[in-house]
Parts: structure tokens; sequence; C-alpha cells
């Protein structure tokens, strides 16, 4: 009998070896972002030993990671009754509090989950820490002060250190950042995130350069570690955009790198939507077609897939599939972003253009407007890629058409195009209204135009052309006080500038002279003639000013 229990204890004692390994194997590879062989092997450990509490909660946590919280909450759930390491899913349930906005309730089953821990114990820390910082609204702060009772507890364990990396990465403080990550791989130089880490904090400071040269370390340690390649992708985006130059180049590499991030980690539908979602970044629209077609293969019913179709098929000019699929998107009403209501806009008001190019369907056209102006206004980045689109319709003489792109492109006074879409805002109005007069002109939209001009004024008052381009709106208003006013500023700026530049701006200059001799004709007519005598100094066959001197004898 004494041997039989020596046996059973051999082989428990085995068999739960082999299951710690089992565990670190699956750490190692949620760490690689491997997200579906994780999960294999933590379904396999539960299935043999369901009372495995931390196989549960990482379990969920990898569900967490894929968006997919009912799973994550019935896992949780089920794992905390486990008998060995049950309380870990505490930690998982309050992240799914602080993502619902219930803070409270998180730190009340946060501090169930560290209840009963050995003075050199910080896992549990570690974890919670993990949790504020990867809520949809982290808090990074309180995942510091969560890491620095772990610090107490036990100051050199690696995990820690880079868990405070992590913390004040979030923080933006650089510094405290590298510190941080440095020691947790001085400290163990297996946690090759680490040491992956170093190099993301380069590429925040924009020196990509050296960013990539620490990711050439991370593969020449480990040429197999996928998240590297998606840093590399990520930096040679952000490489791209910062130096237009680089563009083509570097962007053909964040592509090819993100390819082999895939081919290191899973085809997994989580993971095809992170690819689609850099692919937009990239506008890699075709691409972004044929991966949303694959997604659709494995999930035929994920909402989100409908959202990467709309995009793909308005940028690939098939508008009517881009607005069906949309619209079904939206009425599902699931993790909206303004990219949805912006793409739905782009695609209507496109339709909205009558087969000759012409003729404009007023109805379709303002409900894309309406959702276009929806989307920048819940992400006012958005309005950055609407100056290419504005000017593309501002050169078919689709002024309409462009003056409303142009409206939603400058709700973001930050945006990078904002003085030039300003710009182009105005001349739209203008040309639309141009030859009407007050009372059949649009006084709404010139008064915005009014204001836009105002807007290039602000930010370059050098700028002759917007002093023109306001008095011409101006005049239209019937403001003509206004309108000579800055009639008289442009004039001021062209002559300051020589005579080459008054050769060169005639045509304009002469209308400046008229329209400012029309104002004065009834109250100064010396100053009135003494205009109409400088448009003929330009231009002796000016029609206008020639019978407008003959009035005024």
């Amino acid at each position: 009998m004494s041997k039989i229990k020596f046996f059973s204890v051999a082989l428990f004692t085995v068999s739960a070896m082999v299951q710690a390994q089992d565990l670190e194997q699956a750490k190692k590879a949620i760490d690689a972002e491997q997200y579906d062989k994780a999960k294999s092997i933590l379904k396999a450990i539960l299935k043999t030993k369901p009372a495995d509490g931390r196989a549960a909660f990482l379990l969920g946590n990898v569900y967490l990671k894929q968006s997919v919280e009912d799973s994550a909450q019935f896992t949780f759930n089920k794992g905390l009754s486990a008998a060995d390491g049950g309380k870990f899913n505490q930690i998982g349930l309050g992240q799914l509090d602080l993502q619902s906005g219930n803070v409270t309730a998180a730190k009340a089953k946060f501090d169930l989950a560290v209840q009963g821990m050995r003075k050199k114990e910080v896992e549990e820390y570690v974890y919670i820490a993990q949790a504020y910082m990867n809520a949809e609204k982290p808090d990074y702060q309180a995942a510091l002060t969560v890491l620095e009772k772990a610090k107490l507890a036990n100051p050199n364990d690696p995990y820690v250190k880079l868990a405070i990396g992590d913390a004040y990465y979030g923080l933006k403080n650089q510094n405290e950042a590298y510190a941080a990550y440095r020691d947790a791989y001085n400290t163990d130089n297996t946690i090759i995130r680490a040491k992956m880490q170093e190099g993301v904090l380069l590429k925040g400071a924009k020196a990509y350069g050296e960013s990539i040269k620490k990711y050439d370390e991370v593969i020449a340690i480990n040429p197999n570690y996928g998240p590297v390649y998606r840093e590399l992708a990520e930096t040679y985006y952000l490489w791209a955009n910062n130096k237009p130059a680089t563009y083509k180049e570097n962007i053909a590499k964040a592509l090819s790198n993100y390819k082999r991030y895939m081919e290191l980690t899973d085809y997994s539908l989580s993971s095809r939507m992170r690819h689609a979602d850099f692919l937009i970044l990239t506008r890699d629209y075709k691409a972004l077609e044929m991966e949303a077609q694959e997604m659709q293969k494995l999930d035929n019913v994920n909402p989100r897939i409908l959202r990467y179709l709309g995009y793909a098929a308005y940028e690939n000019g098939n508008t009517d599939e881009s607005i069906k699929a949309l619209t079904d998107y939206l009425s599902k009403g699931t993790r909206i972003i303004g990219g949805d209501y912006y793409f739905l806009g782009l695609a209507k008001i496109k339709k909205a253009i009558g087969a000759d190019g012409k003729t404009i369907d007023q109805a379709l056209f303002t409900e894309g407007l309406t959702s276009l102006k929806k989307g920048v206004e819940q992400d006012m980045n958005l309005a950055n890629g609407l100056n290419e689109i504005g000017k593309a319709y501002f050169g078919q003489k689709l002024y309409g058409v462009a003056a409303g792109i142009f409206e939603a492109a400058i709700m973001n006074s930050s945006s990078k195009n904002f003085i030039e879409d300003n710009i182009y805002y105005g001349l739209c109005v203008h040309t639309i209204n141009r030859g009407k007069d007050a009372k059949t002109a649009d006084l709404v939209a010139l008064t915005n135009a009014d204001k836009a001009m105002d807007n290039v004024i602000a930010a370059k008052p050098d700028y002759p052309e917007a002093y023109l381009y306001k008095a011409r709106i101006n005049s239209v208003m019937e403001k003509d006080d206004v309108m000579t006013n800055m009639y008289e500023k442009y004039v001021e700026m062209i002559v300051a500038k020589g005579p080459e530049e008054v050769t060169k701006s005639k045509s304009k200059l002469t209308e400046a002279y008229n329209n400012m001799a029309s104002f004065f004709a009834n109250t100064d007519k010396i100053k009135a003639k003494e205009l109409l005598n400088k448009t003929l100094a330009l231009d002796p066959t000016n029609t206008y000013a020639t019978e407008s001197l003959k009035l005024l004898k």
C-alpha cells in the first residue's frame, strides 16, 4: 500500500510539473501575441485540471485581448471557484468593471485578489496594474501606485520592473520608462519585450532610425519574436508619414514587416482585424478588401467585418456596396467610431453626383455631408484626409460638393491643412454665389466663408490673396465698407512688393481699384477718380474705368 501511495504522489508531482511548464508556455505564447496557440494550451490545461484558476484567468485575459468580452466573463466566473489560484479571476472581473466604468467595483475585486498574499509575492499586483493599463480608459497612475507595493515586496522582480516601464510609458515619462525597461532586461535577459520597448520609446520620440536599430538587436536575439515586426511596421508607417519623401519606400517596409508579424503570430479573426486596422492606416484598400473577404470565411456574422468591407468598397470605387455595408454596421450599434460615419458620408456624397458629373441629388448629398461631419466631430484627425478629396471635386468644378467637403475639414482647427482648407472653402462659396445679389445669395454660407478668410488672415497676415478673397465675399454680401477696406489692404501689399508683382497682379489690382471707386463714387468723387485713373494706368482700355470717369465729370 505504501508503494502504491508513493507512486501516486510521484505521478501527481510529475503531472503538476508538466502543467506548470504548459502554463509557462501559454504565457510565452501570449507575450509573443500567438493568441490562438495560447488558448489551445490553456484549454488543454483546464480540460485535465478544471480547478486551475491561473489557467482560467490567463484564458480570460486572452479573450479580452481579442475583444471577446462575453467569453472572458464566462471564463473568469468559472475560474473564480477554482481551488488553485481562483482569486486571480477577481482581477479579470475587475478589469471588466473598469471597461464598463465602474472603478469602485473593480477596486473591491482587486482588494479580494490580494488578500492573503505572502510577503514577497507580486504576481497579483502585476496583473492588477496591467488591468488598469489595459482598460479602455487606462489609469497609469493607479497602475503605478499598485506597482510601488510590488516593488516594496520584491524590488528585483523583472516583471514588476517591466510593468513599471509600461506605466511610465503611459504617463509619457520617457526617462523613467527607459530606465525601468533597461533594468527589467538586465535582471532577466529572456524578457525580450523589455528590450523591444526601448525601441518603442525611441519611436515615440520620432527617432525612427535609432528605434529600428533597437528592433534589429531584438531580431538578432530572436528572429521569431513576432511583436518586434509589428513594431517595425508601425515605426516605418510613422516614418513614412512624418517624412513624405520616404513615404513609398517606408510604407512598403511597413506592410512587409506586418506580413512577417502575421506569419509569426496567427491568422485568427482578431489578428486579421488588427491587420485590417493597419491596412486602413497605410491606405492599402485592395489588400483590405481581400482581408475582409478572408475574415468573412472565418466568421460571417461578426459586424466589424462590415466596417472593413465598407471602407474598402468606397476606396475601390463601389459606392453602393460601401453604403450597404456601413449602413448595416451602424444599425448594429457596436463600438462605432468616427471613420464609420466618415466613409459612409463620403460614399453617399459620391453617389449623389449624377452620371453626367453635374447634377446633384441634393437630399442624398445632405445625408452624406451630415454623416461626414458627424465622423469628423467624433474623430477630428479624419479632417486631415479631406483636403485631397475636396480639391478633386474643386478641380471637377463641383463647387457645392467641394464646399461641403472643406466645410467638414475646417471643423478641426488643428488639421495640417487647416489654412488651405479655409481658402478653398471661401473660394467655393464665393464661386457659387458670384453674380448674385444679397437677396438671392446664400448669406449664411458667405458669412462662414468670411470667417474662413479671417482664419487665414490670423494665421498668415502677409498673404495678400486672403484680403482679396475676403473683399470679394463681402462684395456679394453688399458689405461695401468691409469690401473696400480689404481691397485697400490687398493693394498695399502688392504695391509694396514692387513693379514686377504689380504687373503680374494687374487684373486683380484693376478689380480692386474699380470696386473701391464704386464705393467712393457717391461720397468722395476725387478719391473715386484717382482710383479709376490707377486702373487706366495699368489697363488703358479698361471699359469700366473709362465709362465711370465720364459719369463722374
